[in-house]
């Protein structure tokens, strides 16, 4: 038996810990694909265990890496070089609600969705909305500061998160952030937290701040003949002072995808890009704002805009955006998906970019996303077997981050870098600016043990 198993057996109950490697096994991966079985698995209920926990990994100078459910898609939950999986899931109280301060506090293994129905309890919603937020975990949407589609109007976890309680490298407990909307006392360490990917500390507690849910939402679908026409659209939505909702981009290879798959989805055959446009508001001013926003959709290069009033014509509009899914799983079920972010003003540019890429080196490349951010999930269709398409595929993706990165955009907007990303971020983060997130590491963890090897500095 192991240092750690013993230590392990005197510290939880049997319940609470894993020390059998078949065991373990599931507790290896993440929706990454990436696999590596950790030497043992703990399961916290508390504060006080994730401490004790984080003080014997130093002691025994050992990796820990903290988990939630596993829905990240980047590597960062997968303990490359071992030691203990700390999860999280059980730490999944909902701990207050408070309307009249707008605020929520859980402990990090809450799923997305029980936030939102706690809050939603009270007429309110945490904008963070993830398209796993039935089984994703708040804990998760902090550590990789994952948003959704309402970021668009209503910010990232950065912006929607008071305050947390976490245990750094030293075992050390902490506290940042406040209960008010203002204040600044002291480093925003708050925010430095949220997007770390659990190499900084590991959360126990966050102190959400919630926006009261609409009166009304509307659902606009606008077909546009090109890439280009769509992106302009964009622009004109975003300089607006009614705000979409949310704003979700297809562009003209994922809406050929739904031809085929599904093909009594109605979508003109020249489209070559389609937007689907949310707006939300006061019953008595949602009409006037979805037709500013309509009209404003409109303009050169639209074929068609199609506006749902009621919740069955909204699902009617939404079977174009859902039928895609299933669309990229039944072609390339283990495609390579990215989250890359540019400019609103350079989609276009990327468009135009992805597609000479996919002809130069014989890859299907289908890109959908969050238009309103720039945010472009760029997906690779490859086939896992064969080893001379996989090598065309690395050497596309290599040259994708070069065009986003040209382009004035980011490797990721909300899935985190982990292991698939850390050979690239030397492209993005200058050394200075990399030698300063090293000494900040050192500060939070000056033995290296909390998620070694995936800290960008």
């Amino acid at each position: 038996m192991t240092p750690l198993a013993r230590e392990l057996e005197q510290l939880l109950p049997e319940a609470d810990r894993l020390l059998d490697p078949a065991d373990c096994w599931a507790y290896g991966a993440d929706n990454s694909k990436l696999h590596a079985v950790p030497e043992a698995v703990a399961f916290a209920r508390d504060a006080d265990t994730v401490a004790e926990l984080v003080r014997l990994c130093r002691r025994l100078e050992l990796p820990l890496t903290a988990r939630g459910r596993g829905t990240g898609t980047t590597g960062a939950a997968v303990p490359d070089r071992g030691g203990l999986v700390l999860s999280l899931e059980r730490m999944n109280r909902i701990l207050d609600v408070d309307p009249d301060n707008r605020w929520l506090i859980a402990e990090p293994g809450t799923t997305n969705g029980a936030v939102q129905e706690a809050a939603g309890a009270h007429g309110f919603f945490w904008p963070p909305d993830p398209t796993s937020s039935a089984y994703c975990t708040l804990g998760g949407n902090l550590a990789y500061n994952s948003a959704g589609p309402h970021a668009v109007k209503y910010g990232t976890p950065r912006d929607n998160t008071l305050g947390l309680a976490a245990v750094a490298g030293t075992g050390e407990a902490f506290r940042t952030g406040v209960h008010t909307t203002k204040g600044v006392v002291g480093y925003d360490l708050t925010r430095l937290l949220i997007g770390s990917e659990g190499t900084l500390a590991v959360l126990t507690e966050a102190t959400l701040r919630l926006t009261p849910k609409p009166e009304a939402t509307r659902l606009i679908q606008a077909v546009y003949r090109t890439v280009g026409d769509a992106a302009r659209a964009v622009a004109r939505l975003m300089r607006r002072a009614e705000v979409p909702s949310a704003l979700e981009f297809m562009d003209h290879g994922a809406l050929a995808m739904i031809r085929d798959y599904a093909p009594d989805c109605p979508l003109p055959t020249d489209a070559g890009a389609l937007l689907m446009i949310e707006t939300d508001g006061t019953e008595a001013g949602i009409d006037a704002t979805t037709a500013a926003i309509r009209r404003a959709a409109e303009g050169d290069g639209c074929l068609q805009t199609t506006s749902a009033d009621t919740p069955e014509e909204a699902q009617a509009l939404w079977a174009v955006r859902k039928a895609l899914s299933p669309a990229l799983r039944t072609v390339a079920p283990k495609k390579i998906n990215e989250d890359v972010v540019v400019p609103v003003s350079r989609i276009p540019d990327l468009i135009a970019g992805l597609d000479r890429l996919g002809r130069e080196h014989a890859i299907t490349i289908v890109n959908f996303g969050h238009a309103g951010n720039g945010n472009i999930h760029v997906n690779l269709l490859i086939n896992p077997d064969d080893p001379a398409e996989m090598a065309a595929a690395e050497r596309c993706l290599d040259a994708v981050f070069d065009l986003v990165l040209g382009l004035d955009g980011t490797l990721s907007g909300e899935h985190g870098i982990g292991l698939v990303k850390r050979a690239f971020v030397r492209r993005e983060l200058d050394p200075a600016a990399r030698a300063l997130m090293a000494g900040v590491k050192r500060v939070f963890d000056p033995d290296n043990i909390l998620n070694p090897g995936k800290a960008p500095g």
